[in-house]
């Protein structure tokens, strides 16, 4: 199967993977020096594609990483299921290797284990304990606890970590991760996650837990040229031809949001046959329209009309001052205290964003789906 030029929807490595020098090198000299790392930025903007690099770059003798999803964990428990299974399994080569770690630091827990077909990478852990006692500090500790033991240093990177917003209790489970995590010499954490809002809440609220617990990272849009070079040199690599003023347009009519510019850049590239034309940039547009709508269509289907009315204000210009008499009116928003009720939904559900007081739809193609959708 021949490889895709362009490639999104999934994270990225080697040539897909663009630019992000800077922030590759930040990364880099935080995992290699111990300093805890916070990453925010908006969904499909390459975060994990960023971080499984400098996880590659990073990994050595004496330098070793965990890399843990958490998104499918709904509770405590799940995640210390979650966070032992992956901290034994990759620190481990070997079965007996682990299973000696087990004995050793979580004796105190007894874990049920369960193979699978290939019992070194295919199993489960699961903790039959009571998350109330100390045994997991014991799981909190495995990191460190397995590092001192191999003179090693361990970067755990924790993807998805705004779903521990969403625990029951959750300021006291963050409390005691942080008490913990914060005294350990040998093991240092990067925790990033795709719903920025629940991100900045967790670091930036004076009073939660986690607030200050790093470097905070705060990804910016890859620049307008370095995804003009890389386009054109994919187009080049595959006997096509972009012009380096199309190749643009890609990025501003998409507002060089990272994985629909690479959707995009791969539609047109479909319909090109030597040389990309107008042509063929116009028919890529209505498809990457098409192709989102059904994903557009269940974000939107449960929106009350108060809610539809609001981001019909917001594609109109108006960006603040939506509780004027005039604009309550011209689009049906009901009271003033009704808006700020309306604007924490849809924040919730991340189809509008509010940066520097601005309220904006920080999805360019669902503001075109949207403005399609209600005549507009």
């Amino acid at each position: 199967m021949e490889k895709k030029p362009f490639i999104f929807g999934v994270a990225t490595s080697g040539d897909n993977f663009t630019d992000r020098e800077k922030e590759t090198e930040r990364l880099l000299m935080n995992f290699r020096h111990g300093i805890n790392t916070i990453l925010i930025s908006p969904r499909r903007w390459g975060k994990t594609s960023l971080v499984q690099k400098a996880c590659r770059l990073a990994q050595s003798d004496k330098l070793k990483i965990v890399y843990i999803d958490i998104f499918s964990c709904r509770s405590d428990k799940d995640f210390y299921d979650a966070f032992a299974a992956a901290v034994l399994k990759q620190t481990s080569s070997k079965l007996d290797e682990w299973l000696e770690n087990i004995k050793l630091f979580l004796s105190r827990i007894s874990p049920k284990i369960s193979m699978g077909t290939d019992p070194m990478t295919d199993f489960s852990i699961s903790l039959e304990m009571n998350s109330e006692s100390n045994d997991v500090d014991d799981i909190l500790q495995l990191p460190e606890k397995i590092a001192q033991k191999k003179g090693w240093n361990i970067v755990v990177c924790i993807d998805e970590f705004q779903q521990i917003a969403e625990f029951k209790d959750s300021k006291t489970f963050q409390k005691r991760l942080r008490s913990l995590w914060q005294l350990q010499k040998s093991v240092s954490y990067c925790l990033f996650g795709s719903k920025k809002h629940l991100m900045n809440e967790l670091f930036e609220k004076k009073s939660l837990p986690f607030y200050k617990f790093g470097d905070a990272i705060y990804l910016p849009k890859i620049g307008t040229s370095d995804w003009v070079d890389y386009i054109c040199s994919r187009f080049e690599a595959t006997g096509k031809v972009i012009s380096r003023a199309l190749a643009e347009k890609i990025c501003q009519i998409v507002d060089n949001h990272s994985s629909y510019v690479q959707q995009l850049a791969w539609l047109v590239w479909i319909h090109t046959d030597g040389t990309a034309t107008e042509q063929d940039f116009e028919v890529a547009y209505h498809d990457i329209i098409d192709q989102n709508t059904p994903l557009f269509e269940k974000q939107t289907e449960s929106l009350t009309t108060y809610q539809m009315n609001f981001l019909r204000a917001v594609i109109d210009g108006v960006h603040r001052e939506f509780t004027t008499q005039e604009i309550l009116q011209k689009y049906q928003l009901g009271s003033s205290a009704n808006v700020s009720i309306i604007k924490s939904a849809l924040v919730k559900k991340e189809l509008i964003e509010v940066e520097k007081r601005q309220t904006v739809i920080p999805d360019p193609v669902m503001k075109v789906w949207l403005k399609r959708e209600l005549g507009m």
